[in-house]
């Protein structure tokens, strides 16, 4: 039986560039489902990015931002991005030639399954 993020990490993992998603709890890190590449530490990823994540939702609410909408961490070999709603945040690791836009157009159409 698949879980109703399964289409969505599936989606994602299709693009170019991308080597892994995941579906992680906002508060502890744990991965909820994952669609990994072989060889990616999912776990660090989900626990760093989660932490991130929640660091950054929370100075946005203290700045007066309001929500964070997207959060994306740009490195030398590559970048994670996150996005996140109702304690789930979904996590993509890529390369750093990801056409971004593309992945947090549908990242962003994906919250719609963390009702």
């Amino acid at each position: 039986m698949s879980s109703p993020f399964s289409s969505v990490l599936s989606a994602l993992i299709r693009h170019r560039g991308v080597s892994g998603c995941c579906v992680v709890g906002e508060r502890d890190g744990m991965i909820v489902e994952a669609n990994l590449q072989i060889g990616l530490n999912g776990t660090a990823f989900a626990a760093l990015t989660a932490s991130l994540y929640r660091k950054a939702r929370r100075s946005a609410l203290a700045a007066g931002f309001g929500e964070a909408a997207f959060f994306e961490l740009t490195a030398d070999a590559g970048r994670v991005c996150a996005v996140g709603r109702n304690e789930l945040v979904l996590v993509v690791i890529a390369e750093p030639m990801v056409n971004v836009g593309l992945v947090r157009v549908e990242m962003l159409r994906a919250l719609e399954l963390f009702t």
